[in-house]
């Protein structure tokens, strides 16, 4: 059986830089980057109730958007307690 997306980023999460082979990956220069762009995720609108105060608490912890922070707390969850 094959291991889920989740599993396989988990695994690859622990793994230090320093034990990653590039020896076979060619090198790039400055020009081969030139026209690359970096695609950000697609997020999908969702209405959700929060109660006030949780609100106003995430909006003081970060200069990021509050939304994007309650997002990285709900995907830090799922990610934990995926099996």
């Amino acid at each position: 059986m094959s291991m889920s997306r989740e599993e396989q980023l988990k695994i690859l999460g622990q793994i230090k830089d320093s034990d990653i082979d590039y020896s076979d990956i060619p090198a790039t220069d400055a020009k081969f980057w030139q026209e690359a762009t970096v695609n950000p995720p697609i997020k999908v609108p969702v209405t959700l109730q929060l109660d006030p105060s949780v609100v106003a608490w995430y909006k003081q912890q970060s200069s990021q958007e509050y939304q994007t922070l309650i997002n990285a707390v709900l995907e830090k969850y799922m990610l934990e307690h995926t099996c």
